[in-house]
């Protein structure tokens, strides 16, 4: 696997990860507060507080990649009418 920066790897494969990022990050903090419960018998509040932590962290990381894809599209946006600019000169 070759690392290297995001910028690096296509735009659909980047975006498409969002989603993946976002059910792990449930997951994994469900599954913390599961063996939370079972370890200290505090059901079900180790798994409601888990979930919940992995739900804003999922929320958190999804809005910081959509501000991220909408930053870029303007950007990208506002160079191709620069460009279309340029040639109008010529």
């Amino acid at each position: 696997m070759t690392g290297g920066r995001p910028s690096d790897k296509p735009t659909w494969l980047r975006y498409s990860g969002v989603g993946f990022e976002f059910a792990a990050a449930l997951v994994v903090f469900a599954l913390i507060g599961y063996w939370i419960d079972r370890t200290f018998g505090t059901e079900p509040w180790g798994l409601v507080i888990g979930a919940a932590l992995g739900l804003i962290g999922g929320t958190y990381n999804l809005i910081r990649e959509a501000t991220s894809a909408f930053r870029s599209f303007d950007q990208n946006k506002g160079r191709k009418r620069a460009d279309d600019d340029d040639e109008s000169r010529d």
